[in-house]
């Protein structure tokens, strides 16, 4: 047995802080775990940015609901779940994903919360858990599943690792050079050809 583990930003949706950053004027936005590893480091960057420039959730949430899926993403995602065990495994934040799993039909997501005081500021946030993509990888195992993955960041990396299939979707070249164990796609076409790889050597 097997499950699908998929990152979601830069793997069925655009970077949202990315989005941001371009939407608000704000460049120092732009960085993100493509370019910083620690997860800790990143965000409270993140979060003086967003008070220094007060901005607020609501803020946030008005560009999401404007930033489209990837051309593509919503049929890959429903041919995942009508075929497969298919779970979005991500570092955003269950804030953030809403319109996103709306347009793909609400599949199962494993994300983090955000911390909103009564003025709708982001004051922090609360992690589902640390290493969250390592450690849902290694439970389905512990569930005897066999775990397909894929992502495109560092933050994906441990997932790919503890996975009997690992693959980088649209990584930066670093990324890729620096982990050239994980085959790299490009397209869902190669994505669904590299899974269904991966399911025949299972």
């Amino acid at each position: 047995m097997f499950v699908i583990c998929s990152d979601l930003e830069g793997v069925l949706i655009p970077e949202v802080w990315i989005s941001l950053a371009e939407k608000a004027g704000i460049p120092e936005l732009q960085r993100t775990t493509r370019d910083e590893p620690n997860y800790d480091i990143l965000m409270q960057y993140r979060l003086k940015i967003l008070d220094e420039h007060k901005i607020t959730l609501k803020d946030i949430q008005n560009v999401i609901r404007q930033m489209p899926l990837f051309e593509g993403a919503a049929e890959f995602v429903r041919e995942m779940r009508e075929k497969y065990t298919f779970i979005i495994v991500s570092d955003t934040f269950r804030q953030f994903a809403g319109p996103f799993l709306e347009k793909m039909d609400y599949p199962t997501l494993l994300c983090h919360e955000l911390v909103v005081d009564e003025m709708n500021h982001i004051t922090g946030y609360a992690l589902r858990q640390q290493n969250a993509k390592l450690i849902t990888a290694q439970a389905f195992h512990s569930m005897n599943y066999q775990v397909i993955s894929f992502g495109d960041s560092y933050n994906d990396i441990d997932m790919l690792k503890e996975s009997e299939a690992g693959i980088l979707f649209r990584p930066p070249q670093k990324v890729a050079d620096e982990f050239p164990q994980f085959p790299v796609v490009t397209s869902y076409i190669d994505l669904r050809a590299e899974i269904e790889k991966a399911i025949e050597r299972l």
